[in-house]
């Protein structure tokens, strides 16, 4: 079957958070996609409503071996059912890690820039948002670690957690083995858990595919809580669905404590149908989006290169949400976010969102069907160009 992610959809007056925007404007923003759904989850989730009766209800096994299928198939990644957890969103899931894990006023290691809800998770917390600075490339426009910042980090005592984003956003980074075995085998000489947001996962657009942290040798994973969703693989955020898995048993209780104990363990109605469909019925619709959007970030990159050659895209192979380094511009990337709403309407995130050295980028949701991208980019050089 093929699946259209050409048409435009009207998300005005939706209760879009993206979508809040004045009629003129253009949100290239909240990463969320502007296509429906793999069809095979609507239908799944209209079989639920029609059923009438909405009950509590609980993940079963047909759930968890869902998952235990998806990463098997298409990440050749086993893990054991036993391992997993359900629970209401990787977001919720790291805000309760982070409180039922360490005390107020620890540190959680990030390396920036990175996802700006850790923060939240951090700060909202009691605890201190730590962070190494990824080094940055400015003749390849590439990032990397920055080992020694990093091992200096986790040898300070306070550092209980860290919060690793895998793949990373806001840079579309793909982790290699190597470098996740690196980090966590650093992260166990300072006895620091590592909390490993893998929601972008299914989205690897091109190169090697991701490596989940629950799969590598059994010795590098005993310190590890990966948490990974549906959400922004399926366009599905509001189904509040996630999967923990941790093969430690005894990481398990308290990450299972954790959820129940900021009750964020209880599926909605929609989540346990949703998911299922998408894991078991949703690889097709999968595998023809992730060629749309390889598409989208071409055309960005070619018309970037022509139109816009001060600005550079940074090379990253997954996600849909494209980082850019606008240091020729300015050293100001939210007033020249603001300048291109006012001038254009279009809206983009400026990288200070991020923090590191976010201020010399901004970072664009190219999840929209094509003429949107193409819309989004002309706005874009239009207010450059004045």
């Amino acid at each position: 079957m093929e699946y259209d992610f050409d048409t435009i959809l009207d998300r005005r007056h939706t209760n879009s958070e993206k979508w809040d925007v004045k009629p003129n404007e253009l949100p290239m923003t909240t990463a969320d996609m502007d296509f429906k759904t793999a069809p095979e989850i609507m239908a799944a989730m209209k079989k639920k409503i029609d059923s009438g009766a909405f009950g509590y209800e609980y993940p079963n096994e047909e759930y968890f071996n869902a998952v235990a299928s998806w990463y098997k198939t298409e990440h050749n990644a086993e893990a054991d059912t036993s391992w997993m957890r359900f629970a209401t969103g990787v977001i919720p899931s790291i805000t309760a890690c982070v409180n039922y894990l360490s005390h107020e006023g620890d540190n959680v290691l990030l390396m920036e820039p990175v996802y700006n809800t850790f923060y939240n998770s951090i700060l909202n917390s009691g605890r201190h948002a730590f962070p190494t600075q990824l080094k940055y490339d400015q003749s390849t426009y590439t990032y990397s670690v920055d080992w020694d910042d990093l091992e200096e980090k986790m040898s300070n005592p306070l550092t209980t957690l860290m919060i690793l984003c895998n793949p990373h956003n806001p840079t579309g980074y793909v982790w290699s083995r190597d470098e996740l075995i690196r980090i966590i085998k650093l992260a166990q000489k300072y006895g620091i858990i590592v909390i490993s947001d893998e929601i972008h996962g299914d989205l690897v657009l091109t190169g090697p595919d991701y490596t989940p942290t629950f799969s590598l040798p059994e010795d590098c994973r005993q310190n590890v809580v990966t948490l990974v969703s549906t959400s922004k693989t399926f366009n599905v955020a509001a189904l509040h669905a996630a999967t923990g898995i941790v093969p430690n048993p005894l990481l398990r209780e308290h990450f299972t404590r954790a959820i129940n104990k900021y009750e964020v363990a209880e599926p909605n109605l929609l989540a346990i149908p949703g998911t299922i469909a998408a894991y078991t019925q949703g690889a097709d619709w999968l595998h023809q989006l992730k060629q749309y959007l390889l598409g989208n970030r071409k055309y960005l990159e070619k018309f970037i290169r022509t139109n816009l050659p001060q600005l550079h895209v940074v090379p990253g192979t997954a996600t849909y949400l494209v980082w850019i380094d606008v240091s020729a511009v300015t050293n100001n990337s939210t007033a020249l976010a603001q300048k291109i709403r006012e001038q254009t309407g279009l809206i983009i995130n400026p990288g200070t969102y991020y923090h590191g050295n976010g201020s010399q980028f901004i970072r664009i949701n190219i999840a929209y069907p094509r003429s949107q991208v193409k819309d989004g980019l002309e706005r874009l050089v239009a207010a450059l160009n004045q």
